[in-house]
């Protein structure tokens, strides 16, 4: 019987039951994709990561419960964290090797992981197109943009993006991962929330991936380089962004929730 080691951690958080959860799948050696994705449907969770060991690095994939993803900073952020502390993995610094985005590394700094990432780049959108994240979100955007993989769409406030109901039906429909809602922070640089129905998720806890985005966005706006940031779902979470040009470190904790094998006959 082949058994595969599975975690499960909290990140972009310091306590357990908010932040985002993720499943960490340790590899020897690739597994097919479709019982990869099986596994990533089975655990219910935003996503899934399988970790195969090459050399001292590793290379990378992420599943939601439908599709695989091109990048996706909490599973990654929580990859590392069972590498450095349940895996007892040297040094500070991990490589991780993508098929669908290149190397990504993770550095530790004290009790912080930090996602070394690619900087997202932003196309703006004419007002006939923001006109259909307008009827996403059931509000005009002060601004909407297209990145590689989401649109985004920035409002006028907080407040607003707190209590935000968005049509799920029409984000689905957009040729995209999902949609990012944002707004400058009250408390913090600013503050978001992530939908993504088409890729499976309603309401992402927090999405490491979409400060690709929104750090260049917002350290424009505020003439700043680091920022610190909050998405606002249920589960909440924290993150400390810094813009760096073409790459984006992106910051938080994680918390062990869970330890276990999978058994596959």
């Amino acid at each position: 019987m082949k058994k595969i080691k599975i975690y499960q951690v909290d990140a972009f958080t310091d306590r357990l039951f908010s932040g985002n959860p993720a499943a960490v799948c340790i590899l020897d050696t690739w597994i097919d994709d479709e019982l990869m994705q099986s596994i990533a449907n089975e655990n219910n969770l935003a996503e899934t990561a399988f970790i195969v060991p090459n050399g001292q690095d590793f290379e990378i994939r992420w599943f939601t419960p439908t599709v695989e993803v091109d990048l996706c900073g909490h599973a990654t952020l929580a990859t590392a964290f069972v590498l450095f502390n349940m895996l007892n993995y040297p040094g500070s610094l991990i490589r991780f090797h993508s098929p669908r985005s290149g190397l990504l590394a993770v550095e530790k700094r004290d009790d912080m992981l930090f996602l070394d990432f690619p900087t997202d780049k932003l196309d703006e959108l004419i007002e006939e197109q923001s006109v259909i994240i307008e009827k996403c979100i059931g509000i005009k955007p002060i601004e909407s943009y297209k990145g590689k993989t989401d649109y985004i769409a920035v409002i006028d406030n907080e407040s607003l993006l707190r209590t935000l109901q968005p049509d799920l039906t029409e984000i689905s429909k957009l040729k995209a991962r999902g949609l990012i809602v944002t707004a400058k922070g009250d408390d913090v640089d600013f503050v978001s929330r992530f939908f993504a129905p088409q890729s499976g998720i309603n309401e992402d806890p927090v999405t490491g991936s979409a400060h690709t985005s929104l750090t260049p966005l917002w350290s424009k706006k505020l003439c700043k380089n680091k920022l610190i940031a909050n998405q606002l779902s249920k589960r909440g979470g924290q993150l400390v962004c810094e813009f760096k040009n073409d790459r984006c470190m992106i910051g938080g904790k994680a918390r062990l929730y869970l330890t276990g094998e999978i058994e596959l006959k």
